[in-house]
């Protein structure tokens, strides 16, 4: 890589992501330990996501390092690898949970949905950017049904948060690029259809469950409520200040479920209280600014809709995760970028971020 080209990099970028994997290692450290009767005792959920920080780093600087109009050429490969990694996972998949999700390699586990996420992302970029013109039937199909692929084998895991995650990644971009009025229309026009037949057969009982305790979650709080009720308890007795590093009750206690993934963020309300949370939420805001202030300056099409692709992305693991522990938003199983724990998660985050940085180091290179 050129050394100028060093000069260009998006600084406020790097700088908002650092610190906010900062925040999130130690708010996992403190989500980490458990109060027994000799003291504190800790999970090594925070010395693990500090090793999948590091390579999470590698896989940034090495997608910085070459020119991202080649990922034209690597979309389909990895896009096919990516469905044959899914197709294996009910057959040499590891179940968690009741769900099986992930590949075990030994040493490790990966989550071929995390990576379906990125492959999806990079195909649709390159399918858009082929025509400036607004989307028709034939090319919102084919566009479409590239995504549908991964979308289905995911949902069968189960898992209807990361397909509804792709899903909206993709109509976010393809709104972006646009689409024409007649296809718009009959989409805004079928979309009541597809949700009941997500009820009625794609959804499991369970995930209607989720739904319908986010409507009522006092109907069941001793079950399908108890997330959502503790989850707010641990937020709102943080009050404006907060109760201090590794001193809420709610987590340490036990009383909290999944405080170091999906719940991630009450945890830190309840420690920081209102203040460190629009503290967090400013800093998620000047994120999210500078990845599409790098869409904007991006100089060719598959450049714009690539970092495009990848602020949604990030923009609605974000609203959803807040939406979800506020009680705004059902359960769905969506993580909160580099607050959550999540080996394959934080190893993309870097990588995409790697992406967005690269087409802003490039920006001055070419014209479209």
């Amino acid at each position: 890589m050129d050394k100028h080209l060093y000069s260009y990099i998006n600084w406020g970028l790097l700088a908002c992501m650092l610190l906010l994997y900062l925040v999130g290692v130690g708010n996992l450290y403190s989500a980490s330990g458990t109060r027994v009767e000799s003291g504190m005792a800790f999970n090594p959920f925070y010395q693990r996501q500090l090793i999948w920080g590091l390579c999470g780093l590698v896989c940034m600087l090495l997608a910085m390092l070459f020119d991202y109009r080649q990922l034209r050429n690597l979309a389909w490969p990895f896009f096919l690898i990516t469905v044959v990694l899914l197709l294996l996972v009910p057959i040499a998949g590891k179940t968690v949970y009741g769900a099986k999700r992930w590949i075990s390699l030994g040493f490790m586990s990966i989550q071929p949905s995390e990576m379906a996420k990125l492959s999806v992302l990079v195909l649709v970029a390159r399918l858009l950017a082929r025509d400036s013109r607004p989307l028709g039937w034939k090319h919102f199909g084919s566009v479409l049904f590239v995504g549908l692929i991964p979308c289905g084998l995911i949902v069968m895991q189960p898992d209807l948060g990361t397909t509804l995650l792709i899903l909206l990644i993709m109509g976010g971009m393809i709104l972006f690029h646009g689409l024409k009025g007649y296809v718009l229309k009959t989409c805004l026009l079928a979309a009541p259809a597809a949700a009941a037949f997500m009820w009625f057969v794609g959804m499991h009982d369970y995930q209607r469950q989720r739904i319908l305790t986010f409507l009522d979650p006092g109907n069941d709080p001793r079950g399908t409520g108890y997330h959502i009720i503790q989850s707010r308890i641990a937020i709102g007795s943080g009050e404006l200040w907060g109760k201090g590093f590794r001193e809420g009750t709610q987590s340490q206690l036990r009383f909290l479920p999944e405080r170091h993934s999906d719940f991630a963020v009450a945890v830190f309300g309840e420690e920081w209280g209102f203040v460190g949370c629009v503290a967090l939420v400013t800093l998620f805001c000047l994120f999210l600014l500078s990845i599409f202030s790098s869409a904007v300056q991006a100089k060719d099409r598959f450049g714009s809709t690539l970092v495009v692709g990848v602020f949604f992305y990030f923009f609605w693991q974000i609203f959803i995760n807040m939406g979800m522990v506020i009680g705004l938003m059902p359960v769905v199983g969506i993580p909160l970028p580099f607050i959550s724990y999540g080996g394959s998660a934080t190893v993309v985050n870097f990588t995409l971020l790697g992406i967005v940085l690269n087409v802003s180091m490039r920006r001055f290179m070419f014209k479209s």
